[in-house]
């Protein structure tokens, strides 16, 4: 029975699945609605279940295919990532290495590190976002991007996590802030009573510190205000003369410098930030060289 599905009926319940209409499935997939329907039915035949509730206004999930959802789109997101990947194998002194990485990593990291991949590599063709953890770990996992450098947030089975850098956390402050006066080192506890701009949860710097219940920072200002990244958070600090935390190298990246930074202790929390990679992918000869730059580049900063 198996030998009968292909990767077609998966393409194509997927579709119809995302879509919830089959004439609309069928126009993304370039075929006739007919053609769209012949496949689906072979596909809940093959498989024994029926997979759509079909209605004159629109198709639902059955409660099997809801399950089965998730399973189909991984099989055929490996399926074209394997493919992808032997693509990238087959080039070589040209091409294109396509990277996420946190703005902080761009900075400190990366800019060195392509400056001297480039003087080697002229020809190679090199794209840059930068994201937060979420996004660029989900770039990572549907292949498009060839790594990414962040905080590990997901944790995915599907990728590897390799700690490549370690990031001490500091208070974030305008000049003359009654913090900056303080002539010792600064401690979690010292931010309790000043108001404070804290990172949403879904980038890496605002999960890690939800993870750390014990410290005071933002207790006395809750509910305290929120930036989904270090370029709103900058504005934000900009207009409010509060305070915000955040790891050394964020800080002191582009514009963030324009603000006072100081180390926190008791206790000292560091940011991990990974290279994260496919599980078990091969990589193009143009970013194995990349890489082995980046951490050439990330070694002498250790």
């Amino acid at each position: 029975m198996a030998r009968k599905i292909s990767l077609r009926h998966l393409r194509s319940f997927l579709e119809v699945a995302k879509t919830g209409s089959f004439t609309l499935a069928s126009a993304r997939l370039f075929q006739t609605q007919s053609t769209l329907t012949a496949t689906i039915l072979q596909f809940e035949e093959e498989i024994g279940l029926k997979l759509f509730e079909r209605s004159t206004r629109r198709v639902e999930l059955t409660e099997d295919a809801i399950r089965f959802q998730p399973v189909a789109e991984k099989i055929v997101r490996d399926f074209d990532n394997a493919l992808n990947d032997l693509q990238a194998i087959s080039k070589s002194q040209r091409g294109l290495i396509r990277i996420a990485a946190a703005p902080s990593m761009a900075v400190h990291i990366l800019s060195p590190a392509l400056v001297s991949f480039r003087q080697h590599y002229p020809d190679v063709n090199i794209s840059i976002q930068d994201a937060g953890s979420a996004k660029i770990e989900q770039a990572v996992l549907d292949g498009e991007v060839d790594f990414g450098l962040t905080s590990r947030l997901h944790n995915y089975p599907e990728l590897d996590y390799l700690p490549v850098l370690h990031d001490a956390f500091g208070v974030v402050m305008p000049h003359g802030h009654a913090l900056a006066k303080i002539n010792r080192p600064l401690k979690w506890s010292d931010l309790a009573s000043h108001p404070y701009i804290g990172l949403t949860s879904d980038t890496g710097i605002g999960a890690l510190l939800k993870s750390y219940p014990e410290i005071s920072v933002g207790k006395n200002s809750d509910p305290h205000d929120h930036a989904s990244s270090t370029t709103s958070l900058y504005a934000m600090l900009r207009l409010s003369g509060k305070i915000s935390v955040l790891p050394s190298l964020a800080a002191k990246a582009g514009p963030m410098q324009e603000f006072v930074f100081a180390e926190l202790t008791e206790p000292v929390i560091q940011r991990e930030i990974c290279l994260i990679t496919r599980h078990l992918r091969s990589f193009s000869p143009n970013t194995q060289r990349i890489l082995d730059v980046l951490m050439e580049t990330i070694s002498k900063l250790n």
